[in-house]
């Protein structure tokens, strides 16, 4: 039977939840003058640049230019990545090898995140793209997560029903777009606590206590 695991990338693939509230603290004190703190962004985990920026921006009151802010604190980001560099998180590179090589899984990436972003920091994590059969971005949906379209449209581009595919998650807004699509879901708490993932069907602290075989039999 032909089943998937679908990842995540921010906070599954690679730890850059802390990275990305450093840059987006720099794009709002350089462009807007406002002060504010990195725990400001984590309920907006997971829901896309766009709306990550913006939850913040409207909690403080602060008017900004989108599209400006995202490209700011995408520069940011890269600029912080070049001092601390971004490895695999523990288990998702066993996870690929063992399921490369196993004749009944496929594997695609599905992120919220803008594919300029997030490219950069699949291969920083030592992975590559052409080993993946799907790889859907931001850029691909119209609606960001809690939506389940992001995982809509990766199963059907993986030709498979979303109840054969396990969905690696690190955030509540993952979590629910991927139960709201039908798909299995695993969610690390890499970001959040775990009480905030209670929707997913298993919950652990780290990728590395989760192996392909028992994801198979999760489907």
């Amino acid at each position: 039977m032909q089943w998937a695991i679908i990842f995540d990338v921010d906070g599954v693939i690679a730890d850059t939840e802390a990275l990305n509230a450093r840059a987006s603290v720099l794009m709002f004190d350089e462009l807007y003058g406002t002060k504010v703190q990195p725990e400001d962004f984590r309920e907006f985990v997971g829901t896309g640049d766009e709306r990550y920026v913006e939850g913040v921006a409207e909690k403080y009151g602060v008017e900004i230019n989108t599209e400006a802010a995202v490209e700011r604190r995408k520069e940011s980001f890269f600029k912080l990545m070049e001092r601390q560099p971004l490895p695999a998180m523990p288990g998702v590179l066993a996870i690929v090898q063992t399921a490369r090589v196993s004749a009944d899984v496929k594997l695609a990436i599905a992120t919220s995140g803008n594919s300029d972003k997030q490219f950069p920091v699949i291969h920083g994590a030592g992975l590559r793209l052409e080993w993946f059969d799907v790889v859907v971005t931001g850029d691909d949906v119209t609606r960001k997560k809690p939506d389940p379209q992001i995982y809509q449209i990766t199963a059907e581009k993986l030709g498979l029903p979303p109840a054969r595919c396990v969905v690696l998650e690190d955030a509540p807004a993952g979590v629910a777009a991927a139960k709201a699509a039908g798909a299995v879901c695993v969610a690390v708490t890499s970001s959040v606590d775990a009480d905030r993932l209670g929707e997913a069907d298993l919950v652990v602290a780290s990728l590395a206590e989760v192996s392909v075989a028992q994801m198979r039999r999760m489907v």
